[in-house]
Protein backbone atom coordinates (compact mmCIF):
# COMPACT_ATOMS: atom_id res chain seq x y z
CA UNK A 1 0.00 0.00 0.00
CA UNK A 2 2.40 2.58 1.48
CA UNK A 3 5.54 3.00 -1.38
CA UNK A 4 8.16 4.44 1.25
CA UNK A 5 10.80 5.26 -1.46
CA UNK A 6 8.20 7.12 -3.48
CA UNK A 7 7.44 9.21 -0.50
CA UNK A 8 10.55 10.48 -0.18
CA UNK A 9 10.96 11.19 -3.95
CA UNK A 10 7.52 13.34 -3.57
CA UNK A 11 9.16 14.90 -0.48
CA UNK A 12 11.87 15.97 -2.53
CA UNK A 13 10.00 17.18 -5.24
CA UNK A 14 7.77 19.38 -3.58
CA UNK A 15 10.63 20.46 -1.54
CA UNK A 16 11.83 21.80 -4.72
CA UNK A 17 8.56 23.06 -5.55
CA UNK A 18 8.66 25.27 -2.35
CA UNK A 19 11.34 27.44 -4.05
CA UNK A 20 10.26 27.70 -7.09
CA UNK A 21 7.65 30.52 -8.08
CA UNK A 22 4.51 30.23 -6.03
CA UNK A 23 1.82 28.56 -8.39
CA UNK A 24 -0.89 26.83 -5.77
CA UNK A 25 -3.01 25.31 -8.80
CA UNK A 26 -0.23 23.28 -10.07
CA UNK A 27 1.04 22.40 -6.45
CA UNK A 28 -2.42 21.43 -5.34
CA UNK A 29 -3.10 18.88 -8.83
CA UNK A 30 0.62 17.77 -8.09
CA UNK A 31 -0.17 17.26 -4.76
CA UNK A 32 -3.46 15.00 -4.99
CA UNK A 33 -1.65 13.24 -7.35
CA UNK A 34 1.53 12.33 -6.04
CA UNK A 35 -0.69 11.15 -2.60
CA UNK A 36 -2.51 8.69 -4.69
CA UNK A 37 0.98 7.43 -6.12
CA UNK A 38 2.43 6.77 -2.92
CA UNK A 39 -0.40 5.59 -1.19
CA UNK A 40 -1.45 4.01 -4.42
CA UNK A 41 -5.50 5.04 -4.21
CA UNK A 42 -8.38 5.38 -6.05
CA UNK A 43 -7.55 8.70 -6.10
CA UNK A 44 -7.66 12.10 -3.72
CA UNK A 45 -9.56 15.43 -3.43
CA UNK A 46 -8.24 18.69 -2.07
CA UNK A 47 -10.56 21.22 -0.80
CA UNK A 48 -10.23 24.40 0.87
CA UNK A 49 -11.75 27.07 3.02
CA UNK A 50 -13.37 30.05 1.86
CA UNK A 51 -14.84 31.96 4.27
CA UNK A 52 -15.78 29.24 6.78
CA UNK A 53 -17.11 26.92 3.67
CA UNK A 54 -14.86 23.86 2.03
CA UNK A 55 -14.46 24.79 -1.70
CA UNK A 56 -13.21 21.90 -3.88
CA UNK A 57 -9.58 23.15 -5.12
CA UNK A 58 -7.82 19.64 -6.98
CA UNK A 59 -9.12 16.30 -7.67
CA UNK A 60 -8.23 13.67 -9.69
CA UNK A 61 -10.11 11.61 -11.22
CA UNK A 62 -13.48 13.02 -12.13
CA UNK A 63 -15.35 10.80 -9.80
CA UNK A 64 -13.57 11.82 -7.24
CA UNK A 65 -13.94 15.59 -8.13
CA UNK A 66 -18.03 14.80 -8.20
CA UNK A 67 -17.82 13.46 -4.66
CA UNK A 68 -16.15 16.16 -3.31
CA UNK A 69 -18.45 18.66 -4.65
CA UNK A 70 -21.00 16.29 -3.10
CA UNK A 71 -19.19 17.50 0.19
CA UNK A 72 -19.12 20.43 -0.51
CA UNK A 73 -23.10 21.00 -1.59
CA UNK A 74 -23.94 18.93 1.39
CA UNK A 75 -21.46 20.45 3.83
CA UNK A 76 -21.49 16.95 5.13
CA UNK A 77 -18.59 14.56 4.67
CA UNK A 78 -15.22 13.19 5.86
CA UNK A 79 -13.43 16.46 4.76
CA UNK A 80 -15.73 18.57 6.59
CA UNK A 81 -15.07 16.68 10.13
CA UNK A 82 -11.47 16.82 9.57
CA UNK A 83 -11.86 20.19 8.62
CA UNK A 84 -14.21 21.24 11.56
CA UNK A 85 -12.51 19.08 14.37
CA UNK A 86 -9.12 19.00 13.17
CA UNK A 87 -8.27 15.47 13.25
CA UNK A 88 -8.10 12.61 10.74
CA UNK A 89 -10.80 10.94 9.93
CA UNK A 90 -10.20 7.44 8.34
CA UNK A 91 -13.25 4.53 7.49
CA UNK A 92 -11.92 1.21 6.45
CA UNK A 93 -15.95 0.72 4.67
CA UNK A 94 -17.97 2.88 3.97
CA UNK A 95 -20.94 0.16 3.67
CA UNK A 96 -20.84 -0.25 7.45
CA UNK A 97 -19.92 2.95 8.69
CA UNK A 98 -22.05 5.06 10.93
CA UNK A 99 -20.76 8.45 10.58
CA UNK A 100 -24.52 9.81 9.25
CA UNK A 101 -22.88 10.86 5.68
CA UNK A 102 -25.82 9.12 3.99
CA UNK A 103 -25.41 11.00 0.49
CA UNK A 104 -21.98 11.06 0.41
CA UNK A 105 -21.95 7.13 1.71
CA UNK A 106 -24.24 6.58 -1.39
CA UNK A 107 -22.38 8.97 -3.85
CA UNK A 108 -19.30 7.01 -3.49
CA UNK A 109 -21.33 4.02 -3.62
CA UNK A 110 -22.43 5.07 -7.22
CA UNK A 111 -18.39 5.65 -8.02
CA UNK A 112 -17.36 2.60 -6.93
CA UNK A 113 -15.54 3.88 -3.97
CA UNK A 114 -15.59 1.99 -0.66
CA UNK A 115 -13.18 3.23 1.60
CA UNK A 116 -11.83 6.95 2.92
CA UNK A 117 -9.59 9.23 5.06
CA UNK A 118 -9.45 12.86 5.59
CA UNK A 119 -6.48 14.44 7.05
CA UNK A 120 -7.04 18.38 7.56
CA UNK A 121 -4.97 21.11 6.19
CA UNK A 122 -3.62 22.70 9.33
CA UNK A 123 -0.91 25.40 10.14
CA UNK A 124 -1.36 26.04 14.38
CA UNK A 125 -4.67 26.94 14.85
CA UNK A 126 -5.34 27.90 11.44
CA UNK A 127 -6.98 24.77 9.54
CA UNK A 128 -7.09 25.87 5.63
CA UNK A 129 -8.62 22.56 4.36
CA UNK A 130 -8.99 18.82 4.03
CA UNK A 131 -7.22 16.06 2.06
CA UNK A 132 -9.33 13.38 1.25
CA UNK A 133 -8.35 9.73 0.45
CA UNK A 134 -10.20 6.83 -1.18
CA UNK A 135 -9.86 3.84 -2.12
CA UNK A 136 -12.11 1.56 -4.54
CA UNK A 137 -12.10 -1.37 -2.31
CA UNK A 138 -12.07 -1.65 1.38
CA UNK A 139 -9.16 -0.70 3.63
CA UNK A 140 -7.41 -0.07 7.02
CA UNK A 141 -6.15 3.51 6.92
CA UNK A 142 -2.44 2.06 8.49
CA UNK A 143 -1.03 4.89 10.96
CA UNK A 144 1.92 5.41 8.21
CA UNK A 145 -0.71 5.32 5.68
CA UNK A 146 -2.19 8.43 7.38
CA UNK A 147 1.01 9.99 8.52
CA UNK A 148 2.68 10.15 5.09
CA UNK A 149 -0.83 11.45 3.54
CA UNK A 150 -0.30 14.45 6.54
CA UNK A 151 2.76 15.69 6.07
CA UNK A 152 2.20 15.77 2.32
CA UNK A 153 -0.68 18.41 3.76
CA UNK A 154 1.39 19.96 5.90
CA UNK A 155 3.91 20.88 3.27
CA UNK A 156 1.06 21.92 1.34
CA UNK A 157 -0.54 23.97 3.63
CA UNK A 158 2.80 25.73 4.24
CA UNK A 159 2.89 26.19 0.92
CA UNK A 160 -0.40 28.09 0.32
CA UNK A 161 -0.01 30.45 3.70
CA UNK A 162 3.51 31.77 2.33
CA UNK A 163 1.80 32.33 -0.80
CA UNK A 164 -0.73 34.09 0.73
CA UNK A 165 1.24 36.26 2.81
CA UNK A 166 3.53 36.50 -0.16
CA UNK A 167 0.46 38.22 -1.73
CA UNK A 168 -0.24 40.19 0.92
CA UNK A 169 3.35 41.64 1.00
CA UNK A 170 2.74 42.29 -3.20
CA UNK A 171 -0.31 44.51 -1.95
CA UNK A 172 0.37 46.14 0.56
CA UNK A 173 3.99 47.47 -1.45
CA UNK A 174 1.19 47.65 -4.26
CA UNK A 175 -0.98 50.28 -1.93
CA UNK A 176 2.51 52.29 -0.74
CA UNK A 177 3.78 52.69 -3.87
CA UNK A 178 0.59 54.24 -5.43
CA UNK A 179 0.12 56.60 -2.05
CA UNK A 180 4.05 57.88 -2.81
CA UNK A 181 3.22 58.37 -6.47
CA UNK A 182 -0.20 60.01 -5.38
CA UNK A 183 1.68 62.13 -3.04
CA UNK A 184 4.43 63.00 -5.71
CA UNK A 185 1.79 64.05 -7.92
CA UNK A 186 -0.25 66.15 -5.96
CA UNK A 187 2.83 67.87 -5.27
CA UNK A 188 3.49 69.22 -8.22
CA UNK A 189 0.16 69.90 -9.03
CA UNK A 190 0.66 72.36 -5.85
CA UNK A 191 3.52 73.91 -6.53
CA UNK A 192 2.03 74.28 -10.49
CA UNK A 193 -1.37 75.82 -9.02
CA UNK A 194 0.96 78.40 -6.62
CA UNK A 195 2.97 79.54 -9.24
CA UNK A 196 0.50 80.11 -11.96
CA UNK A 197 -2.26 81.61 -9.51
CA UNK A 198 0.16 83.44 -7.65
CA UNK A 199 -1.00 82.09 -4.02
CA UNK A 200 0.78 80.04 -1.49
CA UNK A 201 0.75 76.71 -1.39
CA UNK A 202 -1.28 75.62 1.00
CA UNK A 203 -4.09 77.87 -0.49
CA UNK A 204 -3.21 76.30 -3.87
CA UNK A 205 -4.31 72.49 -1.94
CA UNK A 206 -7.69 73.64 -0.74
CA UNK A 207 -8.08 75.07 -3.86
CA UNK A 208 -7.29 71.63 -5.33
CA UNK A 209 -9.56 69.37 -2.94
CA UNK A 210 -12.66 72.22 -3.27
CA UNK A 211 -12.58 71.14 -7.21
CA UNK A 212 -12.15 67.80 -6.32
CA UNK A 213 -14.79 67.99 -4.08
CA UNK A 214 -17.37 70.00 -5.65
CA UNK A 215 -17.06 68.02 -8.76
CA UNK A 216 -16.88 64.46 -6.90
CA UNK A 217 -13.48 63.68 -8.38
CA UNK A 218 -10.83 61.90 -6.81
CA UNK A 219 -7.82 64.00 -5.62
CA UNK A 220 -5.80 62.20 -7.56
CA UNK A 221 -7.12 62.64 -10.89
CA UNK A 222 -7.56 66.61 -10.08
CA UNK A 223 -3.67 66.69 -9.78
CA UNK A 224 -2.61 64.73 -12.64
CA UNK A 225 -5.14 66.90 -14.81
CA UNK A 226 -3.52 69.95 -13.22
CA UNK A 227 0.13 68.42 -14.44
CA UNK A 228 -0.45 66.59 -17.38
CA UNK A 229 -3.12 68.62 -19.13
CA UNK A 230 -2.79 72.44 -18.22
CA UNK A 231 -5.98 71.90 -15.81
CA UNK A 232 -6.13 75.20 -13.02
CA UNK A 233 -8.95 75.02 -10.93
Amino acid sequence: MYDHPLFVQTLSAFTHTLLRTYDTQTMLEELTDRVSAVLDLAGSGVVLAVEGHLTLASAMPTAVADLERLQEQEESGPSWDAFRTGEAVAVADLRSDEHGWGSFRDGAERLGLRAVAAVPMELGEWCVGALSLYAAEPREWPEEDVAAATVLADMATGYLVNASKLRQQEQLAEQLQTALDTRVVIEQAKGMVAVAEGITVDEAFARLRRYARERNLVLRSVAQQVVSEGLRP
